[in-house]
């Protein structure tokens, strides 16, 4: 199987609306998001294709989408943006049926120089729910630190929860990619 990362297009954005939009509850749960909360889909579509046009200076979401053999089945977004600073990276495979597999670990790992490079970071975050057990083992595979864990609303679209957070400074990257 080969693994690829790309620039998200104007077109991704409604596969990665639909992959929250169209989940159910309980699996918005398990990654600490509340269903109730997401952005209308049009607004939300809308809101990403704005962020393809502007420069990396002014980005405030930036999108990797995932393919294998081709096929887009997921995708790394950061936010929370300082250009020549700092990013929150999130990661996301769609289907359950990609799963399991070990694309992840390679994709977070095509993904993080791109982050990096684009946006001259000093240090990536990611701070997954402590209740979703998957990303940590990723994470630390890939060279990413535990700092703490601490109670947040990670995003507008998340409650209130306990996350793990993880970061990856610009010294280990360049030591590691």
């Amino acid at each position: 199987m080969k693994t690829s990362t790309r620039e998200m297009t104007p077109t991704d954005a409604e596969r990665v609306v639909d992959y929250f939009s169209k989940a159910d509850a309980a699996y918005l749960k398990g990654m600490g998001a509340d269903k109730s909360k997401l952005p209308a889909r049009e607004e939300w579509i809308a809101a990403i294709q704005v962020e393809l046009n502007k420069p990396f200076e002014e980005k405030q979401l930036y999108y990797v989408i995932w393919e294998v053999n081709g096929k887009a089945i997921g995708h790394s977004n950061i936010n929370h943006i300082t250009f020549g600073h700092e990013a929150f990276m999130h990661l996301h495979i769609w289907d359950k049926a990609n799963r399991k597999f070990g694309h992840g670990l390679e994709l977070v790992k095509q993904s993080i120089p791109k982050y990096f490079e684009h946006f001259q970071l000093q240090k990536l975050r990611c701070e997954p729910f402590a209740g979703n057990p998957a990303p940590v083992r990723l994470l630390e595979q890939v060279g990413f630190e535990f700092v703490k864990s601490y109670e947040t609303v990670p995003s507008i679209v998340c409650f209130s929860q306990l996350v793990n957070s993880y970061e990856i400074k610009k010294d280990r990257f360049d030591e590691l990619y």
